[in-house]
C-alpha cells in the first residue's frame, strides 16, 4: 500500500502562491525543488495537474504532490 499523508494549512490571507505553499508545508525543500514539482506537473490542485508555479490558492483547494495532500483551511 502506498504512503498518503493528510496535512491541512490554514490560510490567514485571501491566498498563498503555490511554491510558497510547498516550501511551507515542507513538501519541498526549496524553491528551486518547489518549482522543479510544478514545472514537472507533478502538483495537481483539485485532481487538475496546476502548472503555473506562483498560482494562487485559496480556502477549500486541495494540493496533492509525492502522496501529500494538502487541504486549505
Amino acid at each position: 500500500m502506498a504512503d498518503h499523508k493528510e496535512l491541512t494549512f490554514s490560510l490567514e490571507t485571501d491566498f498563498i502562491e503555490l511554491i510558497k505553499l510547498l516550501k511551507l508545508v515542507r513538501i519541498a525543500s526549496s524553491g528551486a525543488e518547489a518549482k522543479m514539482f510544478v514545472g514537472e506537473g507533478m502538483v495537481c490542485r483539485n485532481k487538475e495537474i496546476e502548472t503555473r508555479k506562483r498560482a494562487k490558492l485559496i480556502k477549500g483547494d486541495i494540493i496533492e504532490v509525492e502522496g501529500i495532500r494538502v487541504t486549505i483551511i
